[in-house]
């Protein structure tokens, strides 16, 4: 190995790490000797998790006190760059992920690598991006001195542990983040949901266009619960206003890597199929034969959706 260090910004959710940072963690052991993790709020207690997936030390910037992360995590990762910096520091590209790397970017007056979905060492960190809609790959590598801030989309890497034994905790708090960190949060809201989270199901059904109505995505849902899976859409519909953002899959919306995708009257634009397309199986319904959609399914149905979808839900319901 090249890579002597990784830092992985690891961030918490309900007692643990969330999935992307247990991907970034894992990748990031295979490609330097050592791996520490950057994590906030509890994260003192989740040393045997971090270590589990790889890192043997967990830096914990503490409670962040109803603050957003980025202005406190921006500011304890600059503290430690100081000291010790490693090679490169892999962030998950969430909200929470693009704001910490943003304001560690003006920090340290460092560029950000973006919308990466590779990782390999070769003489030195390179990252993959896809461009053109996911139809080319570019590669590129930081080479200026200084550690590359790099900014990781969810599901590029499958989570494994390792079965290491727990990562030291070392405390690395914020500091004094003046104006900028005096933003709190007042209020949350969590959106209500049934069955599993659609970037983390086994099972994903997702609507468009040929649904025909908003009305119709009824039978979307309907066929992810008796899956127990997750309805997911097309930019499309979601634009249309037919269903929430946070159903969306695509280059914009989510990336989702289920064991079986069901695509219903869903065309197949290039920018949907870059967060989908990596589905062990794809079965794609879609009344146009030539429809783009067909070319990456494993299986497809030529038909109306509005006269299939109905078929495979009482097919469904006989079975159960």
């Amino acid at each position: 190995m090249t890579l002597s260090t990784l830092w992985v910004v690891a961030e918490p959710a309900n007692g643990s790490f969330t999935s992307s940072s247990l991907e970034l963690l894992s990748h990031a052991r295979t490609l330097a000797t050592t791996v520490a993790a950057v994590t906030w709020d509890d994260g003192g207690a989740l040393g045997a998790l971090a270590g589990e997936y790889g890192a043997t030390t967990l830096y914990d910037v503490g409670a962040l006190n109803g603050a957003l992360p980025g202005v406190p995590v921006a500011s304890a990762l600059q503290a430690l760059v100081v000291s010790s910096a490693p090679d490169a520091i892999l962030i998950p590209a969430s909200y929470d992920g693009r704001d910490i790397a943003g304001r560690l970017s003006a920090r340290l007056d460092r560029p950000v690598l973006t919308n990466v979905t590779g990782l390999s060492d070769d003489g030195g960190l390179v990252t993959e991006h896809p461009v053109f809609g996911g139809t080319s790959t570019v590669k590129a590598k930081f080479t200026s001195e200084g550690p590359g801030i790099i900014v990781v989309r969810a599901k590029s890497f499958a989570p494994e542990a390792s079965g290491g034994s727990a990562a030291t905790v070392v405390s690395a708090p914020a500091g004094d983040t003046g104006a900028t960190g005096s933003a709190v949060i007042a209020t949350s809201h969590v959106e209500e949901r049934s069955g599993p989270k659609l970037e983390d199901a086994s099972v994903v059904v997702s609507g468009g266009r040929g649904l025909g109505d908003a009305s119709k995505y009824a039978l979307i849902e309907e066929i992810a619960k008796l899956l127990n899976g997750a309805a997911g859409a097309s930019r499309a519909i979601v634009d249309a206003g037919w269903v929430p953002y946070s159903h969306q899959v695509g280059q914009t919306g989510k990336t989702v890597k289920p064991t079986v995708y069901i695509a219903c009257g869903i065309s197949g634009a290039t920018q949907h199929m870059v967060g989908m397309k990596g589905s062990k199986n794809i079965v794609a319904i879609n009344k146009d034969a030539d429809a783009p959609i067909f070319q990456i399914a494993d299986l497809g149905i030529v038909g109306d959706v509005n006269n299939v979808l109905p078929a495979l839900i009482e097919a469904l319901k006989a079975r159960s």
